[in-house]
């Protein structure tokens, strides 16, 4: 198994990843885990780090995506080198020399647990996927920005969109448009929606 460097979950994720709540770490595992098996879980970091100050743990969100990319190439690559759990400890203890003992027998626990299910995939080394809209909100408005809406006086729409990139980190992006716009904008999802319904 190729090694991951304690670069790899980058230094400050490499702190990050030594000083999680074990509670945290479990979770963040079986998220991994999910994503493998899925290919597709969501991962709001921002989330997960307020979890983390509430604990007592200061993290930035960056940190904790490079940690989940690290946990995700580490049961990934092991499922698929098929790592019995005497080599993945052995793996473990070489990859991530820097984890408390505690927190590798959280991540030993969690492959102890998934093993058989991760070990049967075809494809378990992650890859970069498409994003997975997580939310769409709008709401009819005045304009606030006179860069996309020429006036201030006019009406616009604004869209929110809470979206998961293709390693389940979760943004929001908010758009505004003018009422014209929306209007192109709903047309083209209409006429998407009625090519899908021919399949």
């Amino acid at each position: 198994m190729p090694p991951v460097a304690p670069g790899e979950a980058g230094g400050a994720g490499a702190a990050a990843l030594a000083t999680l709540p074990q509670d945290l770490l479990a979770e963040l595992c079986e998220r991994a885990v999910q994503r493998l098996q899925s290919g597709r879980v969501a991962f709001d970091a921002a989330q997960m780090c307020q979890r983390c100050h509430t604990a007592g743990v200061e993290v930035a969100p960056a940190d904790l995506a490079q940690v989940f990319q690290a946990l995700s190439w580490l049961f990934g690559t092991a499922a698929k080198n098929k790592l019995t759990s005497e080599e993945f400890s052995t793996e473990l203890g070489k990859t991530f020399s820097f984890l408390p003992q505690q927190s590798g027998q959280v991540i030993q626990q969690v492959w102890n647990e998934k093993r058989k299910s991760l070990v049967g995939l075809e494809d378990a080394v992650p890859v970069a996927a498409a994003g997975q809209l997580i939310d769409f909100q709008w709401k009819l408005g005045m304009a606030i920005s006179a860069d996309s809406c020429k006036s201030l006086k006019l009406p616009c729409v604004t869209v929110a969109f809470k979206v998961a990139d293709g390693l389940g980190n979760v943004t929001c992006k908010t758009i505004e448009m003018t009422v014209s716009q929306f209007q192109n904008f709903h047309s083209q999802f209409k006429e998407m929606a009625s090519v899908l319904e021919t399949f």
